[in-house]
């Protein structure tokens, strides 16, 4: 299957963030006028303090919602590259009872409130299933999260006829996963998958035998970490 050529545009901050921001600016002027009319006159001092504090915080949400343009250098084939930013927080084989049914490798990456929160399809494919299930909103990093959690599930079948699951996983911060992928949909790495708002997890489940490239702990960039090798 050939790769679909598309023009990048140079994007800055995700779209996901346009009401957000623009409510965080519109509350952070509001905010800078009333300190500016009654509390300046007061205490200059606690006037910057409040100014300072409400950049910070317009500060992370503009790097919460940020969207760098990354381009997978290499083949496409066979590769499984990082659907997120993060950290690898495990790596074992599971019992996958919600599609599978049988035994996988899964590979979890947690996303810190300071990473980029844009998903990425980690290979190239159909998609042959999304599902979204609600649930509870326990700490990403743990075990449970993956099972209990507000989640969204996509399934990818590869060219050569493999099966890989993706799970974007709703941590205690995270209120609202988007997932755009549907299902008959042809994807293709380099391309958006999703968005998870504030901290949380994506879990990738990967056939028995495929040849990992990360180790535990290891930090990953979304669309550019080799994740894994399928075996032809």
């Amino acid at each position: 299957m050939g790769r679909r050529i598309k023009k990048i545009k140079k994007i800055r901050l995700h779209h996901e963030g346009n009401h957000t921001l623009l409510l965080a600016f519109v509350l952070f002027a509001l905010l800078f006028a009333a300190c500016r009319v009654w509390l300046y006159p007061v205490s200059v001092a606690a006037f910057y303090v409040v100014v300072a504090v409400a950049a910070v915080v317009m500060g992370v949400l503009i790097n919460f919602f940020r969207c760098p343009i990354r381009t997978f250098e290499g083949e496409p084939e066979g590769i499984v590259v990082a659907p997120a930013d993060g950290r690898v927080v495990v790596i074992e084989e599971v019992e996958e009872n919600e599609y599978f049914h049988d035994r996988r490798l899964m590979v979890s990456i947690f996303m810190s409130l300071t990473n980029v929160h844009a998903n990425w399809f980690p290979v190239e494919g159909i998609v042959k299933k999304v599902e979204h299930q609600d649930g509870n909103f326990h700490k990403a990093w743990l075990p449970k999260a993956s099972i209990e959690n507000e989640r969204s599930t996509v399934v990818i079948e590869t060219p050569d006829g493999q099966e890989v699951l993706v799970r974007q996983v709703a941590g205690a911060m995270a209120r609202r996963i988007v997932t755009y992928a549907e299902e008959g949909d042809h994807c293709f790495i380099d391309e958006h998958m999703g968005f998870i708002k504030f901290g949380s997890r994506v879990d990738t489940f990967l056939p028995l035998g495929t040849e990992l490239c990360v180790n535990f702990g290891d930090k990953t960039t979304g669309n550019e970490t080799v994740l894994a090798r399928l075996k032809a």
